[in-house]
């Protein structure tokens, strides 16, 4: 199968590109990126400075399934209008265009928390792109909600670094919920999910990704 994976340099993304390129259920990933992608055998790198500007280019690859892995922070992007945009419009955007071109298969990397409901700005973002894809009608969706990622960033992020410490040192005595979800853990929760396209949509939780 070919898959069409989003946020390719992004922690997630990043490990769920190294885990598709090794299975051999996957033929081709098509991975649009902002920055360049080093050149592998099985991957096509679209690149433009804004990613919806690939949204059609990378559709007419035939994918047959979407892993979405978008994410930044308010603080990274500059603005909540920015932070929008990626965690937001661009799934959605893809996700829409690959729904008309007869794609059946979605998977989300969203947020534990998440609600379109919620006064945190964050995890109502992240609770409307959750609403918001439902209502395109893929046949196989998939939601994965972690909790803290682990693993290195290639970019300073203080504030889920100080987070990450303390859920490191509360972690006899936090619930299983929110202990650290290994990037690589989520990454191939997602990517077994799309392989698997299993019909109706379902959510993984922060438990479930260890």
């Amino acid at each position: 199968m070919k898959l069409l994976l989003l946020g390719a340099t992004g922690l997630v993304g990043n490990k769920a590109l190294e885990l598709a390129l090794a299975n051999a259920a996957i033929s081709e990933v098509i991975a649009p990126t902002r920055t360049p992608l080093p050149a592998r055998d099985r991957l096509l790198n679209p690149v433009a400075e804004r990613l919806e500007e690939l949204v059609q280019s990378s559709i007419s690859h035939q994918p047959d399934a979407v892993l979405c892995a978008l994410g930044t922070t308010q603080a990274k992007a500059g603005s909540k209008e920015a932070f929008r945009y990626v965690d937001h419009e661009l799934p959605i955007a893809f996700g829409k265009a690959a729904f008309d071109a007869g794609i059946k298969t979605y998977a989300l990397v969203s947020a534990m928390g998440a609600s379109a409901t919620s006064v945190n700005f964050y995890t109502r973002t992240k609770g409307e792109v959750e609403r918001d894809i439902q209502k395109i009608g893929f046949q196989s969706l998939t939601i994965c909600r972690p909790s803290l990622i682990g693993g290195e960033r290639k970019e300073t992020r203080r504030a889920e670094r100080a987070a990450l410490a303390l859920v490191r040192l509360l972690a006899p005595v936090l619930p299983k919920k929110f202990h650290l979800n290994p990037a690589e853990a989520i990454a191939a929760a997602a990517l077994d999910a799309v392989i698997a396209a299993k019909p109706g949509n379902h959510f993984i939780y922060a438990e479930q990704m260890r």
